[in-house]
């Protein structure tokens, strides 16, 4: 893949850590792959984080590095992914996130902690108040 010039390398069997820059990038197949694996966490959940992932809001998700937004909705404790489309989201979901396609795999491989990553300003978060509130169980 070349963008802006520059040509990115991608092996995917390279070991993907947080701490450790690679030259790998996860591609749209791994960051969906990952929002699928999420999804069936959430499904499991049980308790308060049950009732947390049981939100029915409009979803995105900006992989930032690769210039993709998934699209869907969280519903029913899953997230079901409709669409996949070049750039930003082209709608104002009700639960927006925007990241790295390697934070988004390591984030759900449990190799990135979300609070420490949306401190950062690594991954960012968009909801309503109401929302957030709920969702601080799921993350």
């Amino acid at each position: 893949m070349v963008r802006r010039g520059y040509c990115v390398v991608h092996a995917p069997t390279l070991p993907r850590t947080p701490a450790v820059p690679s030259i790998a990038m996860a591609t749209i197949e791994e960051c969906r792959s990952a929002l699928d694996k999420l999804s069936d966490s959430m499904q499991r959940a049980e308790g308060d984080v049950r009732e947390a992932a049981a939100l029915d809001r409009s979803v995105s998700c900006h992989v930032t590095d690769l210039d993709v937004t998934f699209v869907g909705r969280m519903r029913g404790g899953r997230i079901e992914v409709r669409d996949t489309v070049p750039g930003p989201p082209p709608d104002k979901a009700a639960i927006r996130l925007a990241m790295t396609g390697d934070d988004l795999v390591a984030l759900v491989d449990g190799e990135l902690n979300f609070a420490t990553a949306w401190g950062s300003g690594r991954v960012k978060l968009h909801a309503g108040l109401r929302d957030l509130l709920r969702l601080r169980k799921l993350l």
